[in-house]
């Protein structure tokens, strides 16, 4: 406990790492701006009805699980799940539904009724991307500080399964002829906030993680796991310390020594940022500091899109409405051309929503229902003001929700809180509102994305969605592994991980000393 370890907001990655620190008997502090923990991945409250901020879905729990394991914790046993059948349901503008299923036989089964001839295509699309994660796993949970790190065995092995020619969306087209399913197998690149057009072929995994380890709701939200690890933290010894902005990190040098909060100063011997990357460069990091990640440069990056949210409490439950529903827009190329490059609001946005009360009960009053609603926006833009746009685009989305048989929600609804992409930028401190923060196009992927041991400062480290691997709940939980594998060889420390994959790399001189069975 000589060395104290400040984090920089309690986010899924900021507490991953705080469970790390803790459990290796570094002092831990984690200071949150907010008076909850969980940053997005938190829950809302409000009369009984509890609402996930932001991720529902849960996805390929293994990383999770083995950070619980190494600090004395079983995840299932702490944050019971129930492993969702069907995953969702996609209902396409163009014209038909299908019922996504992780049994593969049903799957097949379904396919071929829904577009004949290519069911033939999903074991094979299945087992491609088993050896495609087998190959990334190791790149993805280990880091990249330097250039040469590009020319790693497990790199230039894994290469040639790259095919950065083409995007998600025509890669999947080797395996799907319809045009509707090879949106069903791409649509996951918006958990990264780029269109399957864009998006980077590697990114076929995020469907095969869906169909192969499941997709899981944790009973009470996502939120709920974000509570739990908060608690685990204090019971190892750390502290989580909310309501608590940092105003400003000290230095000296360029080397962070500490940050001052309303409550005063906190001294610390390494510091790591979990919070919305560009935000922070800009309040907290002095310009003239930074030589890679000036504001400058910052202004140069590419950004994901943002995303309007509807949060209801209705009266009522929903008529045979599955837990995760996604509506893809009839013109879904326009769609993503309007959020993307042109910066304008759709006549007929594709959505996403969720119904949890339907696998979960603890999350609305008795007999009523929580409808949490997504809609894919442009990031903050001069073309669209939402002073302007709120209530306009707000009665879109209602009126949206009839395409997947919701009528009359209007009517129903006891509780409602909206965020638009100005709500994200200015009352959640996230740069340009994008949600999904840097864009995961491949100049902004491993070696050039954001490091995890800081390349700008000395003594600072980073997790979250800004820093390799990327965006994600599961990649989120891996920066955090990356990170404090990191920190904790730079303060000379055994890190308590017992199911790394990958050597740590050493600061340079200059640095101080699967699845449960289902609850339904």
């Amino acid at each position: 406990m000589s060395q104290h370890v400040v984090i920089v907001g309690a986010g899924p990655g900021g507490l991953a790492a705080a469970m790390l620190l803790a459990k290796s008997g570094v002092r831990t502090t984690v200071v949150e701006a907010q008076p909850y923990v969980g940053g997005r991945t938190s829950t809302l409250h409000d009369q009984g009805y509890c609402f996930d901020r932001g991720p529902t879905f849960f996805l390929y729990p293994r990383i999770l699980q083995e950070i619980f394991a190494t600090c004395g914790y079983d995840l299932f046993e702490e944050c019971p799940m129930a492993r969702l059948d069907p995953q969702y349901r996609l209902v396409f503008g163009e014209g038909g539904q299908l019922d996504a299923t992780p049994n593969v036989d049903r799957m097949e089964a379904e396919v071929a009724r829904f577009a004949p001839g290519d069911e033939r295509g999903l074991r094979p699309f299945l087992a491609e991307n088993r050896k495609k994660l087998d190959h990334f796993q190791p790149i993805l949970e280990s880091p990249f500080y330097k250039m040469a790190d590009l020319l790693r065995p497990e790199v230039m092995r894994s290469a040639h399964l790259l095919r950065p020619w083409r995007s998600l969306y025509h890669e999947v087209g080797r395996f799907f002829k319809d045009p509707r399913l090879r949106l069903a197998f791409t649509f996951q690149g918006k958990y990264l906030g780029m269109s399957p057009f864009q998006c980077p072929s590697l990114f076929s995994i995020l469907a095969y993680l869906e169909y192969e380890y499941g997709v899981f709701h944790p009973m009470g939200g996502c939120g709920a796991v974000s509570e739990r690890m908060a608690q685990i933290v204090r019971d190892l010894g750390g502290e989580v310390l909310t309501d608590q902005p940092v105003e400003s990190i000290q230095f000296a040098g360029r080397r962070a020594v500490g940050v001052t909060t309303p409550s005063g100063p906190i001294a610390c011997d390494a510091l790591v940022i979990n919070a919305d990357f560009a935000q922070a460069m800009h309040s907290l990091v002095p310009n003239g500091l930074r030589r890679r990640w000036t504001d400058a440069k910052l202004q140069q990056k590419r950004y994901s899109c943002s995303t309007f949210m509807l949060y209801l409490g209705l009266k009522g439950e929903q008529p045979e409405l599955p837990h995760h529903t996604i509506y893809l827009s009839k013109s879904y190329r326009e769609n993503l051309l309007n959020i993307e490059s042109r910066h304008r609001l759709d006549p007929d946005p594709s959505f996403y929503v969720q119904n949890a009360s339907v696998t979960d009960q603890s999350l609305a009053p008795p007999g009523d229902s929580t409808l949490y609603m997504l809609v894919p926006t442009s990031q903050m833009h001069a073309n669209i003001d939402w002073t302007q746009e709120r209530d306009r685009f707000r009665a879109l989305a209602i009126r949206q929700l009839s395409k997947i048989g919701l009528n009359n929600v209007a009517g129903r609804i006891r509780v409602e809180h909206v965020v638009t992409p100005a709500d994200w930028q200015n009352g959640c401190r996230i740069f340009r509102g994008a949600t999904f923060n840097l864009a995961h196009n491949l100049g902004q992927m491993l070696y050039w994305r954001p490091h995890n041991r800081f390349e700008d400062l000395d003594g600072v480290y980073l997790v979250g969605g800004g820093t390799h691997p990327g965006s994600g709940l599961p990649t989120i939980y891996s920066s955090a592994r990356i990170t404090t594998d990191s920190l904790l060889a730079d303060l000379g420390v055994v890190a308590p991980d017992k199911h790394r994959t990958a050597k740590t790399p050493r600061a340079p001189r200059r640095a101080k000393t699967e699845a449960v069975e289902s609850l339904n």
